[in-house]
Formats: C-alpha cells, sequence, structure tokens
C-alpha cells in the first residue's frame, strides 16, 4: 500500500502533469494554462491527518487597498460553491481556490484526485477575470460577479 503522498505523485505523473516536489515537504508545484490566464498550483498532502489539498494560486497579489473590493468578490463567489473555495492571505494579499479532502482510514484513488483536481481548476480560470477586475480597480465586486454568473 502506498503512502498518501506517493498515490498523488502517481496520478500527477499519470495525467502527465509537469511537477516539482517542493524541499523537505509533501508538496507538488507545478503551473496551469487556463483560458484565461496561467497561474501556479499545489498539491499538498498531511500524511498523518490524512488530508490531500489542491490550491490554484491567482497570479497576482492583491493590493492593500484592494482587499476589501477583493473580500467581497470572493465572499460572492463562494456562496452556493459545492466543492472548495476561494481564500484571501490578509498578509501579502494572495487569493487562491482550495478544494480537499480528507482519506483518513481510506485508499485515496484517481477518481478521487480527479474530481478534486478539475473543479479547482475549472473554478479559479471562471473567477480570475473577476479578481482581476477588482484587482486593478476596474469594477465593483457586484458587477464582476454579474458579468460571470449572470443570472445563475
Amino acid at each position: 500500500m502506498s503512502t498518501l503522498f506517493e498515490s498523488v505523485v502517481q496520478y500527477f505523473t499519470k495525467e502527465e502533469w509537469y511537477y516539482l516536489k517542493m524541499d523537505g515537504r509533501p508538496t507538488l508545484q507545478m503551473n496551469f494554462n487556463g483560458k484565461n490566464g496561467k497561474w501556479i498550483c499545489y498539491a499538498n498532502v498531511n500524511e498523518e491527518k490524512g488530508f490531500f489539498c489542491f490550491y490554484s494560486v491567482c497570479p497576482v497579489n492583491v493590493p492593500e487597498d484592494r482587499y476589501p473590493v477583493v473580500a467581497e468578490f470572493i465572499t460572492r463567489a463562494n456562496y452556493g460553491m459545492f466543492i472548495g473555495n476561494f481564500e484571501m492571505d490578509y498578509r501579502d494579499g494572495e487569493v487562491r481556490y482550495k478544494t480537499s479532502i480528507d482519506v483518513e482510514n481510506t485508499q485515496i484513488n484517481d477518481s478521487l484526485l480527479e474530481n478534486l483536481v478539475n473543479p479547482n481548476l475549472l473554478m479559479m480560470d471562471r473567477y480570475l477575470p473577476g479578481i482581476l477586475q477588482c484587482v486593478y480597480g476596474q469594477v465593483s465586486a457586484e458587477t464582476a460577479i454579474q458579468s460571470i454568473e449572470g443570472e445563475e
């Protein structure tokens, strides 16, 4: 039986992702090119607790004066999401999308990983234009969400 991290590495290898193993940590770093931009992703494992987290990191950090509008945008975006969520670090303005799963006492498989990774990538790609509009002060958070979600 392989470790959780070994299973994650096997999945990304099989899917032909180019990744870097982070020194001394059970984390993979990789790049992704979506329709609306490109960004860094992290696949992070906590063996002891049986957690797997996948992050898509927005390619720009939010300037401090734009924190309120971006925070409103990601709050509006998060409302009603079934899988994952956006989060913003108030220390440096990093915005990321996180999907995670607790696989303690079970074996993770490619289907579970795919069902966490793919929605993550799709959500960052879908909402990235709105995040950037808010970062660069082009529109309000409400207008940016409307342009993405319409009348959902």
